[in-house]
């Protein structure tokens, strides 16, 4: 995913004239942040908060818990922060941060020491002004409330603009949990009115049934009636149906703990996440982890269209492969923004002292989203260039100017 994404930094500088000095600032990392925490127990746990740009605000970006965390994942996700923030037209930087660590393996006391000695090691280079931090992969609102409250012990700032992602009656914003995935369904449909494929009947699939893929299915189904989903994984398994699937059925099935690989229903077939991939369908939606779509299984992808809502979903070699093929890639950096517009509307609400309405978040969502996917588009017309190019043009262009 480094690679990647420094690959593309690097092929949309050249295009903007850019030598290699010039391009080497914009990938150069500012700070980094490696150390160890120790629980009371005698667990020990590798942690990382990478802070890539500041230029255009606060260093801002998620925390992940998951045993596969390293310092290049946590390099990569900063970047693309940077990247994802200017290409939405946000005022703010980007970083990541992580703990190497399976939180299924923690008891609660355990989960809530491990949350906050992560504040403690990190009190001088976070805050309102500095890095504000938010959820990811394996953290939620309650771990952020600890977060907080950690902060404002060590501090004494009661602003609660520390962190974003907090729970609602802790100073989190309404929207924010379906934000990600619905920012990736406006986006889409914004760009669906580009390629005059707005009212047309589309089937899809969605690998990774997570809290990103099934809110953009879900609200989906209620909203663009002609988009047919078909399949969907979770990690171990996925599902599939010509004659499409419920994805509020879905989303509900997996809430009360269930596997796609134990689902039976009459229509509904159990395969694999390769065989998802390689569905014969208008679009794929990659709402999983990095490098999904990979040199080993290019060549498998049917569909004209690939929605990327996780970060880093098509490696570098797949995403030239795709594109020469004439599939449109809807790149990560704007498909999956909504979760950070929506943290930095929450921060202004925090700075303000205001707590706005869900319809008034959701609103300044779409009109974000909008905005960069025309912007998207544009730039790729103007300049003969792929969607995912074009994106980190814009991008670039607003960190240097």
């Amino acid at each position: 995913m480094l690679t990647t994404a420094r690959g593309l930094i690097s092929r949309a500088g050249k295009k903007l004239g850019l030598d290699d000095e010039a391009i080497n600032e914009l990938i150069k990392i500012d700070k980094e942040h490696l150390f160890e925490i120790r629980l009371g127990s005698g667990k020990t746990f590798s942690a990382y908060r990478v802070q890539h740009s500041n230029k255009l605000g606060p260093y801002k970006g998620g925390i992940r818990f998951h045993p596969e965390v390293d310092l290049d994942e946590v390099r990569a996700l900063a970047t693309l922060m940077s990247f994802k923030s200017a290409a939405v037209g946000l005022p703010l930087g980007g970083a990541k941060g992580g703990i190497s660590v399976n939180p299924k393996d923690l008891d609660e006391g355990e989960l809530e020491e491990l949350s906050r000695k992560y504040v403690r090691q990190l009190r001088p280079h976070i805050g309102p002004d500095k890095d504000v931090p938010a959820p990811d992969v394996n953290t939620n609102p309650e771990i952020i409330d600890w977060m907080v409250d950690e902060y404002q012990k060590l501090t004494g700032d009661t602003t609660k603009a520390s962190f974003t992602g907090k729970s609602v009656d802790k100073g989190g914003s309404l929207g924010r949990d379906a934000a990600t995935g619905r920012g990736g369904m406006f986006a889409f449909a914004q760009l669906l009115e580009h390629m005059d494929g707005a009212d047309k009947q589309l089937t899809y699939a969605v690998q990774g049934f997570g809290n990103v893929g099934s809110f953009f299915a879900v609200l989906a189904g209620e909203s663009c009636p002609n988009w047919k989903l078909v399949a969907a994984s979770d990690s171990q398994a996925a599902v599939y149906s010509p004659e499409g699937l419920s994805a509020t059925e879905l989303g509900n099935y997996k809430q009360d703990g269930g596997r796609f690989s134990d689902l039976k229903k009459e229509g509904v077939q159990v395969t694999t996440n390769d065989e998802l991939l390689a569905l014969d369908v208008d679009v794929l939606v990659l709402a999983a982890l990095g490098d999904a779509v990979n040199s080993g299984n290019m060549g498998n992808i049917k569909a004209r269209i690939v929605v990327e809502l996780a970060n880093g979903p098509t490696a570098e070699a797949a995403f030239d492969y795709l594109t020469s093929k004439g599939v449109v890639i809807l790149p990560d950096i704007v498909a999956n923004a909504g979760g950070v517009i929506v943290s930095y509307l929450e921060w202004i609400q925090n700075r303000t002292s205001e707590h706005w309405t869900e319809e008034k978040v959701n609103n300044q969502l779409e009109q974000y989203m909008i905005k960069a996917v025309d912007a998207l588009c544009k730039t790729a017309q103007e300049r003969n260039v792929s969607l995912k190019e074009a994106a980190f043009i814009n991008a670039i262009k607003n960190l240097i100017e």
